[in-house]
């Protein structure tokens, strides 16, 4: 008297998919590694994209992408989308990887203010301005490279 209900084909392609991720984070170290790997791609992508010899420049490479849509300004940070995706495949949101994810959003959204303050309102103080001018040393942008990687291991380890 009582029908079955046959599940969905999406749901089950979202339940296979879930069972495949379940199965590859088995293998914790290779995996760590591997995620890792990832993350320094993302960074060094987002050093290739963003590098300039002041701070000003920085903004200006950034700024580009701002204008020409918001939402290409955050494709061009690829690092918050793969921790988010590291985040989505392991189940880790311990106390490091949240602290992982604070420095992104935070970076992210201060790059965008200062793009307001300086390429939009046009107000910036002398001391800001005098800052945005500064001459950066090359390793500056590679501080994203050796930071979040290791934060990101010690996180899934």
């Amino acid at each position: 008297m009582y029908m079955r209900l046959q599940p969905r084909p999406i749901l089950m392609k979202i339940i296979r998919l879930n069972y495949f991720i379940q199965s590859w984070v088995r293998f914790p170290m290779e995996n760590v590694l591997l995620l890792t790997g990832m993350l320094v791609l993302a960074e060094l992508f987002e050093v290739y994209i963003q590098r300039a010899e002041t701070l000003i420049g920085v903004l200006s490479n950034l700024y580009h992408y701002y204008r020409k849509s918001i939402f290409l300004f955050f494709l061009v940070q690829p690092g918050f989308y793969v921790l988010l995706f590291i985040v989505l495949v392991t189940g880790v949101l311990n106390a490091s990887m949240i602290f992982l994810l604070a420095l992104k959003v935070f970076d992210i959204f201060y790059k965008i203010e200062l793009i307001k303050k300086v390429f939009i309102e046009k107000k910036v103080s002398v001391e800001v301005g005098q800052m945005l001018e500064w001459k950066m040393p090359p390793y500056f942008f590679l501080m994203g490279v050796m930071m979040y990687p290791p934060l990101l291991y010690y996180a899934l380890t």
